[in-house]
């Protein structure tokens, strides 16, 4: 039961990461807390899998830590590519 406040946290973090990320209008507000949510939910799993115990501080540090490196390398790397693919599309129309 514990892996649902591990999700919440790593949503929360991916929120925050979507707001600090600059270019917020070239990604959906979602994106964050679904990249951020599903590596916790990930990391969580896989160290309760491994044997770590659900009351080890390792265990959340991990998963956050990876909800946010995850988040914020994933919204940087979206915004990255959809600003590129628009600029190809714009040249391509002749748009800009």
């Amino acid at each position: 039961m514990y892996v649902l406040l591990a999700v919440i946290g790593g949503i929360l973090l991916g929120a925050v990461a979507h707001a600090l990320v600059p270019s917020r209008g070239s990604r959906g507000v979602l994106v964050g807390g679904a990249f951020g949510g599903a590596a916790a939910a990930i990391v969580y799993t896989a160290l309760t899998w491994s044997g770590v115990a659900e009351s080890s501080v390792w265990m959340w540090v991990a998963s956050l830590g990876a909800a946010l490196v995850v988040a914020v390398a994933g919204t940087l790397v979206l915004t990255r590519l959809r600003l590129s693919h628009d600029a190809a599309e714009d040249a391509r129309l002749g748009i800009a």
